[in-house]
């Protein structure tokens, strides 16, 4: 009689995971405090710049979901994406990463959006979209998969903003697509150096 095989779980990508995790507590947070907490905690508006909690919300607003559906589409492409940018890149830039696609999309949204209230994940999203078609560049090449990654996901952001009227930011995928553009070529340019 054989034994019965095990199938081990890896924490392959802690990242990715943490900040889904994170991303989960915050939507279970939310209904408990029947939208409370999204409003204080895990969205950006206009705000006194005195107040503590402005700031917080410039980075923590990538937490907050408006709905299942809004935080499951986030999630799926953070899972699919996520973890083959940490296994390339490693946690700690690919949470600068997340960090930058976060702060930036907030400070947009604070600055130019002053009556709009932006969360959700997809300025990081974008960034990894952006981040996952460059692959090492020699000689400071651009890699056609960006090129055409930039074209087809940007292209269509711009489109959407100048004709749809939703509920989508827009400026938050085109800002998130930005941070991971100039990240990743940056985080090339490293590499090579060191290898």
């Amino acid at each position: 009689m054989e034994p019965k095989r095990k199938f081990p779980v890896s924490i392959n990508s802690p990242a990715v995971l943490g900040f889904c995790g994170i991303c989960l507590l915050a939507m279970i947070l939310n209904l408990l405090t029947g939208g409370a907490s999204n409003r204080t905690l895990f969205s950006v508006y206009r705000s006194s710049l005195a107040s503590p909690l402005t700031w917080l919300r410039m980075v923590c607003h990538v937490f907050g979901h408006a709905d299942w559906g809004h935080l499951l589409g986030n999630l799926m492409y953070i899972l699919i994406l996520g973890p083959m940018l940490e296994e390339k890149y490693g946690s700690l830039d690919l949470i600068l990463v997340m960090l930058a696609a976060a702060l930036l999309t907030g400070l947009i949204n604070f600055i130019f959006f002053p009556r709009v209230m932006l969360l959700g994940a997809s300025g990081v999203v974008f960034a990894m979209i952006l981040l996952s078609s460059i692959t090492r560049t020699r000689d400071g090449a651009v890699p056609l998969t960006f090129v055409l990654v930039a074209l087809l996901y940007i292209g269509q952001q711009v489109w959407q903003a100048v004709s749809v009227r939703d509920s989508i930011s827009q400026m938050s995928h085109i800002a998130g697509g930005a941070v991971g553009a100039a990240l990743g070529f940056a985080l090339n340019k490293i590499s090579l150096k060191k290898g």
